[in-house]
């Protein structure tokens, strides 16, 4: 992109490795992140990802094939660590020749990260991306062959960590970013925030709230309405109530669902107590929760009782526009900070 000289040099190692006109990533949003959202950040010149989330192999392979229909541009898929059926996706990837795959919720299982990258998919296997919540588990990452990393502060929407995207950048970008491929994500809503990143060594930055709210998004007019009315303050992280439910926090705007949420805990909690289940059934049970709550408010606009996944970056998210839109106004704010 001609148009943004010292943006696109900054980016240069992150375009050439996603092979998009940008290195600005679509954080995969269960719901949100499906056919339509991700071919047009493609086709705007972003890198769209679909989020599997809980999909079985078969909707998997139909929304791969489908968003190869709205676009000739390249997009990654997102898949769970903990999904049962894992390898089985990573199957329909390779025959559908995915270039990127993204492997989120934990630590990738033994053999993932190979099945992916010795994939007969006719271009020498998929480029994983990975995203560590540590310096150790990065470097950890990389030894067992990702190409490349996604740091994702506890600013974002969604699943988050307990620190910090400023943080975290500044504990792990400087060790790596000679070596390795690291993109930043977290509460980034101006293009102002992408300049400070790339200045500071990243590839490319993921952003997942703005383009929630975004024209091609399928989300609920209701759903986005709550988006442009929300300040960063009400997108709150999650409660952990029992100490043996490994519960990863989520963070989302504040209502009903928020509250009920803690009470779906302690229901988990009281089943484990009477060993009614085991906590790898726990665990399923909690993120089943969630998928439920998220598709009430994502698809049937049940704002007060569904799950508003947000990032704090949320308050800057004032109006519905055009993903091309979105990506212009952040690809231009970047590159006037960085002609300053």
């Amino acid at each position: 992109m001609a148009e943004y000289p010292h943006t696109s040099a900054l980016m240069a190692r992150g375009t050439a490795f996603l092979g998009s006109e940008t290195a600005i990533m679509c954080g995969a949003m269960s719901w949100v992140s499906e056919r339509r959202l991700v071919a047009a950040i493609s086709n705007a010149g972003g890198f769209g990802v679909i989020a599997c989330g809980a999909m079985t192999p078969e909707l998997l392979d139909a929304e791969i094939t489908a968003t190869k229909g709205l676009t000739d541009k390249p997009f990654g898929v997102n898949l769970i660590t903990m999904h049962p059926g894992l390898f089985d996706l990573i199957a329909v990837c390779a025959k559908h020749q995915v270039g990127h795959v993204v492997l989120a919720g934990g630590i990738p299982p033994k053999g993932s990260i190979e099945a992916l990258k010795e994939a007969d998919n006719g271009q020498g296997g998929a480029k994983v991306i990975c995203i560590p919540p540590t310096l150790a588990l990065a470097k950890k990452y990389l030894r067992s062959g990702a190409d490349a990393l996604v740091i994702e502060g506890s600013e974002a929407g969604g699943h988050i960590g307990p620190v910090s995207t400023s943080v975290l950048v500044q504990e792990i970008l400087p060790h790596l970013r000679d070596d390795a491929l690291v993109f930043v994500a977290g509460g980034i809503g101006r293009g102002e925030m992408i300049a400070t990143y790339l200045e500071m060594g990243a590839a490319g930055v993921q952003l997942g709230t703005r383009f929630a709210a975004a024209s091609e998004s399928i989300a609920h007019a209701d759903f986005k309405k709550a988006f442009f009315r929300a300040s960063a303050r009400e997108a709150i992280a999650s409660v952990q109530i029992d100490p043996r439910l490994p519960v990863i926090p989520v963070r989302a705007l504040k209502n009903k669902g928020t509250e009920e949420f803690t009470a779906k805990q302690v229901e988990v909690a009281l089943l484990l107590n009477q060993g009614s289940i085991e906590m790898g059934e726990a665990q399923l049970r909690i993120e089943h929760y969630w998928a439920g709550a998220l598709r009430r408010a994502v698809i049937d606009g049940d704002i007060e009782n569904g799950s508003l996944m947000a990032g704090q970056s949320v308050g800057m998210v004032t109006k519905e526009e055009p993903v091309a839109d979105i990506i212009a106004e952040l690809m231009g704010d970047c590159e006037a900070a960085l002609a300053r």
